[in-house]
């Protein structure tokens, strides 16, 4: 078989994906994660503006990865990150713990994987109104050029967020889902407007 087939193949494989899931149901995904980012990555009454970008502007090395997984699909989202001292500090300001993120390598990926588990708890019980048993992973920590395979997933929906936060470092996450089935949904205006309590803990 030649390249030229095997890219063929590969378009049509894409496209049989694209279809899996609607419109609706990407939009949805990325409104949900999105106020999910809010409520996590953002410090309290700071101001934040997240907007969609390509692969080619992700700058980091490093990205932490957790997956979320039903029935029906499976998504992960990466935090994408640099363990600079801007970085570092940002997450202390977000903790309040008044410098420990950046005390040491092991303290800030800590708080970082405390961040994700954040994000992704809140982004899980949203994702829950409208499917039933869901799981969530642990952190991973992997290099963040793996981001450039995520078509060998076969996904059906990869959007990219830049998240600039008034007194801190750009920072990047990416979502990627890969669909089982066909995925319809869509998060009303009265939704979006609850995704904005608190996550309870147990």
């Amino acid at each position: 078989m030649s390249a030229n087939d095997m890219d063929e193949l590969q378009a049509v494989a894409e496209s049989i994906a694209d279809e899996r899931i609607s419109a609706s149901a990407r939009d949805g995904f990325d409104t949900l994660l999105q106020q999910a980012l809010r409520g996590s990555l953002v410090p309290s009454g700071a101001d934040a503006v997240i907007t969609a970008v390509e692969v080619d502007d992700l700058a980091e090395k490093t990205m932490v990865v957790l997956t979320i997984s039903s029935y029906l699909f499976r998504l992960m989202v990466m935090f994408h990150f640099t363990p600079d001292a801007a970085t570092k500090g940002h997450f202390a300001r977000l903790t309040g713990d008044g410098g420990g993120a950046a005390e040491s390598e092991q303290a800030f990926m800590d708080t970082l994987a405390e961040s994700g588990n954040l994000c992704c708890g809140i982004f899980n019980r949203e994702l829950g109104r409208f499917f039933p048993h869901l799981g969530m992973s642990t952190p991973n920590v992997i290099d963040t050029q793996c981001v450039h395979y995520l078509h060998k997933l076969r996904q059906a929906h990869v959007r990219h967020f830049a998240i600039d936060i008034d007194q801190s470092p750009r920072l990047h996450v990416s979502l990627c889902v890969s669909a089982y089935d066909r995925l319809d949904f869509a998060v009303s205006a009265e939704e979006q407007a609850d995704t904005t309590g608190e996550l309870e803990l147990f």
